[in-house]
């Protein structure tokens, strides 16, 4: 019936579910039979997971005998979940159900026994994964999104989305200069995807004038993978690459929601590290960018329209993902001159969250940088920016800051002593 089996007993705080990284499930059917109300509560609440988006998920109550009854006139899905209250009957309800059952099918069972004998004749009986109940939504999903993920395979493809809460906040300069940090300071592949596909300025701020960017992959969906992307790469450093934007006018630049889901998915599956510099607007493809990715970062300036914007998307964020970390913000620009401002902590007391780092209002330096086509630490390795962004970038990442090298007093002696 099934044959890829594992267990998950995770038992794992709900903290610390949020912090993981759950690569999204492909294209699947899911269909849910259940006992109880609060077990199809959970697993409605992970239908609306983004991670899930791509799924299709049906929930029906009744369990394994449901089930077998369903299928006997009707082909199975990709995955079945199945609840169980009793061993005995889930036991004999499989050996029916596998008589119906389509070869590739794979099956989840939610039980409220934790028995190794019972895991042991699960396994046989080719059950995909158990998982011990009361479930929440975030364990269904990590066990969906599990049984198409490589155990042995290390997660790659974290996606940061990065916007300004009012245009003109200096969002596209915290993006690249924190991707900046990522590559440098934690030495993580990365790419910054420039999405302002009229106005970028990431192909400015870095120095480069590539000839192909992201535009000749939106527009031509269908030569999307692995090695077309490569190609429209542009290299930065040794860790950073860019996918520039044109920054021409003579296209409309209007896309449907999905216009970039090939895009960020084939990136995911060969970049450890996107960033996704996003333009200060609220279409369908802006809002699933956020909403899909695994991080969120917004950039807002001390005055009282983006308290009311930050505020704003930080509603919407929160609850359109309720199993994933909360977004994050920065100010940036504070103590611009004879500029009234609203205080850090007033801020933080509407949004009910403090932010991440304040960034100081330092036109000389930043608009020497850009000018320049330079990131702040190429200009001043030392100034006070640069160690928020190694933070900001430590703080979206998950990582600390990569381990350098230090040189020894008695390393010259001890290369003589290798010499000899």
């Amino acid at each position: 019936m099934i044959s890829y089996a594992r267990k998950n007993q995770d038992e794992t705080t709900a903290a610390t579910a949020l912090e993981e990284h759950i690569a999204p499930a492909p294209r699947v059917s899911v269909q849910a039979f259940c006992e109880t109300v609060e077990t199809a509560a959970a697993i409605q609440g992970a239908g609306d997971d983004r991670r899930l988006a791509k799924a299709h998920l049906k929930i029906q109550m009744g369990g394994v005998a449901a089930a077998t009854e369903a299928y006997r006139t009707a082909p199975t899905p990709n995955v079945i979940i199945l609840e169980t209250e009793n061993q005995a009957d889930v036991l004999s309800g499989l050996d029916q159900l596998a008589t119906v059952c389509d070869a590739g099918t794979r099956v989840i069972v939610i039980g409220r026994m934790n028995d190794v004998s019972l895991y042991r004749e699960l396994v046989r009986r080719g059950v995909s994964d158990y998982i011990i109940g009361p479930v929440t939504a975030i364990d269904v999903v990590r066990s969906i999104c599990g049984l198409f993920s490589a155990p042995e395979a290390k997660a790659v493809g974290r996606i940061i989305a990065v916007i300004g809460a009012k245009g003109g906040v200096g969002a596209s300069t915290i993006a690249h200069n924190v991707a900046w940090a990522i590559a440098r300071d934690l030495a993580l592949d990365s790419v910054v995807a420039d999405l302002d596909l009229a106005f970028g300025t990431a192909g400015l701020d870095y120095n480069q004038d590539p000839p192909q960017g992201i535009a000749d992959a939106v527009f031509s969906p269908e030569r999307v993978d692995t090695a077309f992307m490569d190609r429209l790469l542009s290299k930065c450093t040794d860790h950073l690459n860019l996918l520039a934007a044109p920054a021409t006018l003579d296209k409309v630049y209007d896309f449907s929601a999905e216009a970039f889901d090939s895009i960020f998915d084939t990136l995911r599956t060969t970049m450890p590290c996107i960033v996704l510099d996003l333009p200060h607007q609220w279409t369908g493809w802006t809002k699933r960018a956020l909403l899909s990715a695994d991080d969120i970062l917004i950039v807002a300036s001390p005055d009282l329209a983006n308290l009311r914007n930050t505020k704003n998307m930080f509603d919407t964020l929160k609850a359109a993902r309720p199993n994933d970390r909360l977004p994050v913000y920065c100010l940036n620009q504070v103590g611009v001159p004879k500029r009234p401002e609203i205080k850090a902590g007033e801020f933080a007391k509407a949004i009910e969250s403090d932010p991440i780092a304040s960034i100081a209002f330092e036109p000389q330096i930043f608009g020497s940088a850009a000018n320049n086509g330079q990131m702040i630490a190429e200009i001043s390795a030392s100034h006070r920016s640069v160690e928020m962004f190694v933070q900001i970038a430590q703080r979206l990442t998950g990582r600390g800051e990569a381990k350098k090298s230090r040189s020894s007093i008695l390393a010259p002696l001890l290369g003589k002593l290798r010499k000899q």
